[in-house]
């Protein structure tokens, strides 16, 4: 054993020094995306790490803390839970904290006050508790993994991609970490060993990702958000290039037609998302052929029909580099994720065929099928965040969607 007297300086220092820096990234992220879910839920792992340096890296053996203690021990339980919440927020734009999510987080953290107070580890049904509570946290690293794997491949950011790597890789190993000391290592002397070993690894994990955060990582982890209130037109921050629209000639006195008939208008391209800032905003020469080749396999080939199209697939097609239409689509279209970009195009599709008379008697499935959708629900859910309604809704009303879906 290493000399006792050391090993508690040591602990000391790391829980202090993981106590300021955990605080210091969570009022960062407060303060520069308090709008983003995945800001907030950042904010809220690094107070829940802040509180398990204070309460569970304690020195000496493991005892329940005073009562006072309390909120930090349901916060810190809890974090298992958030972090894997964080990882599904920072590489899917689209993702929003439902309310089974505070039940679950809720339950966990009712589970550690319940070890804490009333069954504490020293008791075996304690012990099977803890255990049980451990097993869980495992649980939700492992959720975070399998998250960040299966979205991989569409993230278009590229500072996105690489961070993600670290962030749930290291995440799963300290998680890893925690659990072997605290299975091997919970009786005393070895227990402030333990949690020596704890919090340095704890700190390998939070060192690095506050570094990049600090360092200006930030705006590929968020998404740029219009300004409170002003559509993203009027929004100060930096916006991507419009795309060059014909003008329409002056009927003001002519009826409205009707939508043409789909096979004979391929659909616009998608509206781009808020550019992050610092991207380029206008595209080189080359630049400007790849996009314009890209933009005729979308709408004159319209391949996002195809079945199971990736990125990779259509770099081929295009005869690029993945890491260059990758850059290509989020620099200059200001989209961060393909399958979004594709959705961007079935959509259009779709609701020009809902909008269209002729086609008033075509199932709604057939509709999105034919449009690269491979099931109802997936379209009925796009569809419905990116107009308000429902697509039967938008049919009944002509293509036309009421004031409050539109503002």
């Amino acid at each position: 054993m290493p000399d006792p007297a050391l090993l508690h300086a040591t602990h000391i220092a790391l829980r202090a020094a993981l106590v300021a820096v955990l605080l210091l990234l969570a009022a960062v992220l407060w303060r520069d995306h308090g709008r983003s879910a995945a800001a907030r839920l950042g904010t809220a792992c690094a107070l829940g790490a802040a509180a398990y340096a204070l309460v569970c890296l304690r020195p000496g053996p493991v005892v329940a803390p005073g009562i006072v203690w309390a909120p930090l021990v349901a916060l810190s339980t809890g974090n298992a839970l958030v972090f894997w919440l964080l990882s599904r927020a920072l590489f899917d734009d689209g993702f929003v904290p439902r309310a089974w999510h505070a039940v679950a987080w809720a339950a966990l953290a009712a589970a550690g006050l319940i070890n804490c107070y009333g069954m504490p580890p020293d008791q075996p049904a304690g012990h099977a508790l803890g255990t049980l509570i451990l097993l869980v946290t495992l649980g939700c690293s492992l959720l975070a993994v399998g998250q960040s794997l299966a979205s991989w491949r569409a993230d278009l950011v590229e500072g996105r991609r690489r961070l993600r790597i670290f962030i749930v890789a290291a995440g799963a190993a300290y998680t890893l970490l925690n659990t072997g000391t605290k299975l091997v290592l919970h009786q005393a002397p070895a227990a402030e060993l333990a949690s020596v070993i704890d919090a340095a690894g704890l700190a390998l994990v939070v060192a690095p990702i506050v570094w990049r955060l600090l360092g200006g990582t930030r705006s590929e982890l968020f998404p740029v958000l219009p300004a409170r209130g002003l559509p993203a037109s009027l929004s100060p921050l930096p916006q991507p290039q419009p795309q060059p629209q014909p003008q329409p000639q002056p009927s003001s006195s002519l009826p409205p037609q009707a939508p043409p008939a789909l096979e004979d208008a391929p659909p616009e391209a998608p509206a781009p998302a808020p550019a992050a800032a610092g991207t380029e905003p206008v595209p080189s020469p080359t630049d400007a052929r790849l996009i314009a080749a890209l933009d005729r396999l979308m709408a004159d080939e319209r391949i996002y029909r195809e079945e199971g199209l990736t990125i990779g697939a259509l770099a081929q097609r295009l005869g690029l580099p993945e890491h260059k239409l990758r850059r290509l689509i989020n620099q200059h279209l200001g989209h961060r994720n393909f399958n979004q970009y594709l959705n961007g195009y079935r959509l259009a599709e779709a609701k020009a065929a809902l909008a269209d008379p002729t086609q008033a008697e075509v199932p709604v499935l057939t509709i999105a099928m034919d449009a690269g959708f491979q099931s109802l629900g997936p379209f009925n859910r796009a569809f419905k965040a990116d107009t308000g309604v429902t697509p039967s809704e938008y049919r009944r009303l002509g293509g036309r969607l009421p004031l409050a879906a539109a503002a």
